[in-house]
């Protein structure tokens, strides 16, 4: 389902200067007990960013999941890029989150980083459904022009690529137009929420309970820990 999507965003990643970065066996793929299930995980070295990593959970007719999130420079105020696609296609459900993650929750730091984003929703009434998070507070680390639809083939099939498209376009655009002078939060300040971001995450992650499912309780602490989120 999510293939497409997985290779156009690390086309986008690479043409920026990307390069792949080197992921532990046991963490760049691994298969279910049964055999059902596979999971794969890349980290990329971007330009502009510290850390970029990217999951891809193939559970065939069951589940397909494609998560990936960005992490500027310490350097670089702006916010986190979250993408999190389900799909579920025994009910044929599709649950897609697309957002810039961030760091400060003020008028002023939602003005410089978050114009691009606020136009990219007015274009997606399909995409501007109201977040239930039973897991995570909304006003925590999601935007007020969060990309959030609940859907079916049709959006799947249909809007969801569109959506993806401009959404990484959007997120690209506010990447370059960083520049040195223009972060108001100190290295320091930047690198502490980050790792906040990580422990809340990790804390409250709704995907542990669905990685522990698939993949074992032992395997998924690893791979919470030390791949999703290191800050911890």
């Amino acid at each position: 389902m999510f293939d497409p999507l997985l290779e156009e965003l690390h086309k986008s990643i690479e043409v920026r200067g990307g390069e792949s970065i080197s992921v532990p066996q046991d963490l760049k793929e691994y298969q279910s007990a049964n055999g059902k299930s596979l999971i794969r995980n890349w980290l990329w070295k971007v330009p502009g960013f510290r850390r970029w990593r990217v999951t891809r959970l193939d559970a065939g007719n069951k589940l397909q999941v494609l998560n990936s999130v960005a992490y500027p420079d310490y350097v670089n105020d702006q916010p986190l890029m979250g993408i999190d696609l389900l799909w579920f296609g025994t009910s044929c459900k599709l649950v897609a989150i697309l957002d810039f993650q961030p760091l400060h929750q003020d008028q002023g730091y939602f003005d410089r980083h978050f114009t691009e984003l606020q136009v990219l929703r007015s274009r997606f009434p399909e995409f501007c459904e109201e977040a239930k998070m039973r897991s995570f507070d909304p006003d925590q680390y999601f935007s007020p022009w969060l990309l959030f639809c609940r859907g079916g083939i049709d959006e799947a099939k249909v809007t969801l690529p569109v959506v993806f498209t401009a959404f990484l376009s959007c997120y690209w655009n506010l990447n370059e137009s960083f520049t040195q002078n223009s972060s108001k939060i100190s290295v320091p300040d930047v690198k502490r929420l980050q790792n906040n971001y990580d422990i809340y995450s990790a804390e409250r992650d709704p995907a542990h309970g669905l990685f522990c499912s698939y993949f074992g309780h032992t395997w998924t602490e690893h791979f919470l820990r030390n791949f999703l989120f290191p800050g911890v």
